[in-house]
């Protein structure tokens, strides 16, 4: 991984798409990654939600980067 360079980089960090979800990480059982996960201190934004493509809740990680953990649907 590259390290910021100068402070305009610096500033981006955790906000590289303007706030919106850019990463996903994708599971076949959303309730053991989820617990796990809050569990070991990860901040999730919101509650699980059931979607038509899956279950989905947004975490976001140490930088501020927001992700999807996601169980898609079968």
């Amino acid at each position: 991984m590259a390290k910021a360079d100068g402070r305009d980089q610096l500033a981006a960090i955790g906000n590289q798409t303007g706030g919106r979800v850019f990463l996903f990480l994708q599971t076949d059982d959303f309730v053991r990654d989820h617990t796990a996960m809050t569990e070991k201190g990860v901040t999730f934004l919101e509650e699980p939600r059931l979607e038509v493509y899956g279950t989905v809740a947004v975490f976001q990680d140490p930088f501020g980067n927001k992700w999807d953990l996601i169980e898609p649907q079968n």
